[in-house]
């Protein structure tokens, strides 16, 4: 079915190329026009290059266009998936982490939760409302779909400024449980139901069933994934909260501890610290990779790869009318979870059909999580309001909010500090 979908952050060598692969491999979506934008025109090329050879070649049915221009990117647009980042990630993001660190904050990580996930939201929403705010008037109509960190404050900002734009937010975290499960339960993922939800990078498994025999899972996960996870870096503290609170964080240390305080005392540190520079190594050979195959020094069939995320499978769903069952999506919560403020961001499993992503309703959470969960309710509020308003006294109050801050002084140091070093992304908040 012709589609015309945007891709808007696609100069990234991980989002461009792998969402154009899963793309190119969709039947339902055979016939569709793929939209590249970015602010940087060299990747741009550089990725429609490497797509219109591979569609040529190949003769796949579909169509590449390329533009830096947003008007002429949306017009007609049916589906938006945006993936940006703001400025020199590593960089930035290792200012988020250490500079806190420096003033006796004792954040984890510092990328969506605690100081840095605060300081990351405030250089990134802007820019995605603007995209947003010219999506709303060129096709607002299209589905929006966001994968950029940090996830639940960027689509809380988004339903505040634009609340009738269809907006989904997608993370692969969920992912993490068709890896595990089945090798702590001896059984593939495909016999296992699972129900899992909380916030962005903090959110718990609910349920596990097993689908052949309709038996509860949860008993043997809590005999067996204790030695599982103790084999592994940055599962110390997931292996904690499971055995305090008796759920199983589907996530790592470095997610999950980003957003309570005492993580640091659990947390297996160094495990997060060798992730962040394995992860920077990664991404750097993605890049180079990327710049082979524009070279013409790599042929390898990278429009046949799957990139493991959803959000092919979603627009497809949306496309054919689907209702299938999604795992976790991040949508506004208006009732979804009923110990949860409903002006919050959740991340929760959804049916996805013909209008978008309709939430499963998952009643109250336990009641330890909750608190945990609502320990971050205010501090999101409080981002998307600074954010949308520029106002520096309200991040300040966000940051004051937080679980992560023991200091007043300090927070004001903090926040002072990162807007002087990152003026150019900060210097709006007044």
């Amino acid at each position: 079915m012709k589609k015309r979908i945007v891709l808007i952050g696609a100069g990234s060598a991980q989002f461009g190329l792998c969402t154009l692969a899963d793309i190119l491999q969709s039947r339902a979506l055979e016939g569709s026009t793929i939209v590249l934008h970015d602010i940087n025109p060299k990747t741009l090329k550089m990725v429609e290059t490497v797509a219109t050879k591979a569609v040529e070649e190949q003769n796949l049915r579909y169509s590449i266009e390329a533009t830096a221009s947003r008007e002429e990117a949306f017009r007609k647009a049916d589906f938006c998936v945006i993936s940006i980042e703001a400025g020199d990630r590593f960089k930035l993001w290792e200012q988020d982490w250490k500079i806190p660190l420096k003033f006796g904050n004792k954040q984890i990580f510092g990328e969506n939760g605690g100081p840095g996930g605060l300081f990351h939201s405030l250089r990134i929403i802007p820019p995605i409302l603007e995209i947003c705010g010219d999506i709303n008037k060129i096709c607002p109509d299209a589905f929006v779909i966001n994968f950029s960190n940090p996830m639940s404050r960027i689509c809380l900002a988004i339903k505040r400024k634009y609340p009738d734009l269809k907006t989904i937010g997608l993370c692969h975290e969920i992912g993490s449980m068709e890896k595990h499960l089945p090798k702590i339960l001896k059984t593939s993922f495909s016999n296992l139901e699972i129900k899992a939800g909380g916030l962005n990078h903090f959110s718990i498994l609910l349920e596990a069933r097993y689908k052949n025999t309709g038996r509860d899972a949860y008993p043997e996960i809590r005999k067996r994934a204790r030695d599982y996870f103790g084999k592994m870096h940055e599962r110390s503290l997931v292996n904690e909260i499971f055995t305090q609170y008796g759920y199983l964080p589907i996530t790592t240390d470095s997610h999950f501890g980003e957003y309570i305080q005492w993580a640091w005392e659990i947390a297996d540190n160094k495990g997060i610290r060798d992730f962040f520079n394995f992860y920077k190594k990664y991404c750097a050979k993605r890049t180079q990779r990327f710049q082979k195959l524009f070279d013409g020094k790599n042929e390898d069939e990278w429009w046949k790869e799957s990139s493991g995320e959803r959000v092919i499978p979603i627009i497809e769903g949306i496309v054919t009318d689907s209702r299938q069952y999604e795992l976790a999506v991040n949508i506004p919560n208006d009732g979804l979870i009923d110990n949860l403020p409903g002006d919050l961001v959740v991340e929760v499993p959804a049916i996805i059909g013909k209008n978008g992503a309709q939430g499963v309703k998952l009643g109250m959470m336990p009641k330890g999580i909750a608190s945990l969960l609502n320990n971050q309710a205010a501090v999101q509020d409080l981002t998307a309001e600074a954010a949308i308003n520029g106002s520096k006294r309200t991040a300040l109050h966000a940051l004051l909010a937080d679980p992560q801050v023991t200091s007043y002084k300090n927070a004001a140091k903090i926040l002072d500090k990162i807007i002087g070093i990152q003026n150019r992304f900060l210097g709006y908040l007044k």
